[in-house]
């Protein structure tokens, strides 16, 4: 991900799954929200804050390991949105 026009902001994470990969976006999210509002007790957003977020960034985009392949695969912002999507509906039905 990038967040800002400035190649230095560039950053690689790794994560052992998608899923994973997901929960970090909304941990970086979070975090974000946490340092606009420190004394805030509850965190609150909806999937529309999140996206706005994802779209706020100079550039994100995932390698996904196929195992069928054997080669990382590269996808785009609109499918992070799209599998955070049903990333986030699944955890709202556990």
């Amino acid at each position: 991900m990038q967040p800002s026009q400035n190649r230095a902001t560039r950053t690689f994470m790794d994560f052992n799954s998608v899923s994973h990969a997901l929960d970090g976006i909304c941990g970086l999210y979070e975090r974000k929200i946490r340092d606009i509002n420190p004394m805030a007790r509850d965190l609150t957003y909806d999937i529309n804050d999140l996206y706005n977020f994802i779209d706020g960034l100079t550039d994100i985009s995932a390698l996904v390991f196929d195992r069928s392949l054997h080669a990382f695969l590269p996808y785009d912002r609109r499918w992070i949105k799209q599998e955070m999507f049903q990333h986030l509906k699944r955890l709202a039905q556990q």
